[in-house]
């Protein structure tokens, strides 16, 4: 991966991204930002090597307080494909809720709300077909968080999916999460993951997880200078060394 950021004396951002991977094609894309922030107003376009266009559109508390209002569209050239989204969020104290609409498909509408207070979190997630006039996805959550850990019940996929999640920041250095999960629609085996993040000094860190299927996944990132970033991972299937199912990747980022 490759990523470039710029900032122009107008204050229009760029950010040029770009991946390739041995099993694809190269993709990319260039994006431009303008941000009014005492407006509240941000307008995005970008332009893929797909030959899709984007734009988007952000009122942020200009309808009503604490409501952010987006208006995404993109735009096939070659086929005059076009799609419009309109995404809600709302925060107050204690409640924070959003809705995303695809006006061109279904429509569709996701909606999810999370109730919060004094560390403990319960929400909740549905997807609404209107052309269906059905209910398409549910899902509930219950949590508990503070400073130093948190932890997570969820059901996904219509509570048919259960999963028990844990993060723990040990200290400064040192972050520590395993998570376990259930497919009551599969079988009787519970899936686990475990996880850990050092922070081996302000300019770098690693990463490191394993799951019950014996991948092992390892990442090292590093702040090479201001404004360059560097990353490299590995993803090693440990039941089978000898056959070509690893994976390699990296990451360059630069700012500006």
């Amino acid at each position: 991966n490759l990523e470039v950021k710029s900032k122009a004396p107008n204050g229009i951002n760029f950010n040029v991204k770009g991946k390739s991977s041995h099993e694809g094609s190269t993709s990319g894309s260039i994006e431009g930002k303008y941000v009014d922030a005492p407006n509240g107003f941000t307008l995005t376009q970008s332009w893929t090597t797909t030959n899709v266009l984007n734009t988007k559109v952000e009122l942020d508390n200009q309808i009503a307080n604490g409501l952010k209002a987006e208006f995404a569209t993109d735009f096939v050239p070659s086929s005059k494909d076009f799609g419009a989204k309109i995404n809600l969020a709302f925060k107050q104290p204690y409640f924070h809720a959003r809705a995303f609409f695809d006006l061109m498909k279904g429509p569709t509408a996701n909606i999810d709300a999370v109730i919060g207070r004094d560390g403990f979190l319960v929400g909740v997630e549905t997807s609404y077909d209107v052309q269906k006039a059905s209910i398409t996805r549910s899902a509930a959550a219950v949590g508990y968080t503070v400073p130093q850990y948190s932890t997570a019940i969820t059901a996904t996929n219509n509570f048919s999916v259960f999963s028990a999640a844990y993060y723990h920041k040990v200290n400064s250095e040192v972050e520590a999460g395993a998570k376990a999960t259930w497919d009551s629609k599969g079988s009787n085996n519970v899936g686990l993951e475990v996880a850990s993040k050092y922070r081996i000094d302000p300019t770098s860190f690693a990463k490191a997880k394993v799951n019950d299927r014996g991948i092992a996944s390892l990442a090292y990132n590093v702040l090479l200078r201001s404004g360059v970033t560097v990353g490299v991972g590995v993803s090693l299937d440990t039941q089978k060394l000898n056959e070509s199912t690893h994976k390699v990747g990296t990451h360059v980022e630069f700012s500006g």
